[in-house]
């Protein structure tokens, strides 16, 4: 049995996205039976700037292109989550205990024709804009105090 306290955090950076109705973009994990909703999110690869990397995984996750977006915020400091113990050990080749995440509050510029979440590493299965407050509702339960402490960053921006 692995000791989750002898893991590290995994860098990652998230971006919620804001459509022109100031409502968040929510992809459906593929990977999972449950029903997993989450904002575009990915590790920060060795080297790269934790923005750089929410750009990126934006892209990879959602389709969306760089100039399609905008910066409003960026949340001060990291954000963690621990994994479940069932999943340490089995997730991230066993590496993490969790994530410390770095987030960004970007408006979406673009249509919702802008959006293909059939990308080359599809993450989604289906994806849709909802109501920033239904966020800790949607999320997996151990993923739900951070998307909480996500809102109260981003809530002088919001609604």
């Amino acid at each position: 049995m692995i000791d989750p306290n002898t893991l590290p955090y995994r860098p990652c950076a998230g971006v919620m996205l804001l459509n022109r109705e100031g409502q968040v973009f929510v992809g459906q994990r593929l990977d999972t039976t449950l029903e997993a909703w989450q904002m575009p999110q990915g590790g920060i690869d060795d080297g790269e700037d934790a923005q750089d990397a929410a750009i990126r995984e934006l892209g990879e996750e959602t389709g969306v292109a760089p100039d399609k977006v905008e910066l409003i915020a960026v949340a001060p400091g990291e954000f963690f989550y621990d994994l479940p113990p069932e999943l340490i050990g089995k997730v991230w080749k066993g590496k993490w205990r969790g994530q410390r995440q770095r987030w960004f509050l970007y408006r979406f510029l673009g249509e919702d024709s802008d959006v293909d979440i059939a990308t080359e590493h599809q993450e989604f299965r289906t994806w849709r804009w909802i109501e920033p407050a239904q966020l800790p509702a949607l999320i997996v339960p151990f993923k739900k105090a951070l998307y909480e402490d996500v809102l109260a960053a981003f809530a002088d921006h919001l609604g």
